[in-house]
């Protein structure tokens, strides 16, 4: 038995925010894979299914995203599974929007999340990291973590989320970098970076017309004498 944790914050209030993306990922397994309905346990919402031949626990806690140890800790002990069997799907601003990393073990990188479950059941367990972009400045990155997707995201987003689901049974058999190379092909990267107005700025000026060179003043006939006598050169 493997557990699948979404990280996220509960209630319509949060529901599309870019911090939710772990809830979303955790959504869309069900869907695809035919899981049980939602049920209250640990302190979150639990789906029961399979990925290929292996039975899956998805968990969305619900104790909001700064406590999710609590829940996740309290799942594993009572089906006594160690970190190895814990995969774990966040939100991750370091990481280009669209774009999925996966690796074990590590630092918390900031995710109050992660720092919650990694006091609650150590470091060593699978993390599904998500990118949401960085807003460019520290001061921004709460209110864009909080904030909700926008339109544009969706060209990126909805495939994505359907890929993540599509190729969890690659998590199941631990190929990771086959998870990523599929995740990487279904999100072309002009889609997880759509273009910035300040590239179209720039190429404008790169594509301006060259200037016309200036015109001669003609040498005989009477504009050019009118000309000679205004410079005094009669």
């Amino acid at each position: 038995m493997l557990l699948f944790a979404g990280l996220g914050n509960p209630g319509p209030k949060y529901a599309n925010n870019r911090h939710n993306v772990g809830f979303l990922a955790a959504d869309a397994i069900a869907r695809r894979h035919g899981f049980s309905p939602w049920s209250k346990k640990f302190q979150g919402e639990i789906a029961e299914g399979k990925l290929g031949d292996e039975k899956v626990i998805l968990l969305k806690p619900q104790t909001f995203m700064n406590l999710s140890g609590q829940s996740v800790g309290e799942a594993m002990r009572f089906f006594k599974l160690g970190p190895s069997a814990l995969t774990v799907l966040y939100d991750e601003i370091d990481l280009v929007a669209g774009k999925v990393r996966v690796k074990t073990g590590g630092g918390a990188g900031g995710h109050n999340g992660i720092r919650s479950i990694d006091a609650h059941v150590g470091k060593d367990y699978r993390r599904v990291r998500i990118g949401v972009g960085h807003p460019g400045v520290k001061e921004l990155v709460h209110g864009h973590v909080l904030g909700d997707f926008s339109k544009a995201d969706k060209g990126w987003l909805e495939p994505l989320l359907d890929a993540i689901a599509d190729n969890a049974d690659l998590l199941v058999r631990g190929d990771d970098n086959g998870f990523m190379n599929r995740l990487s092909l279904a999100i072309p990267g002009d889609k997880a970076r759509p273009e910035k107005p300040a590239t179209k700025a720039q190429s404008h000026i790169r594509q301006a017309r060259p200037q016309q060179p200036a015109a001669k003043m003609p040498e005989t006939g009477p504009m050019a004498a009118m000309l000679k006598k205004l410079l005094g050169k009669d």
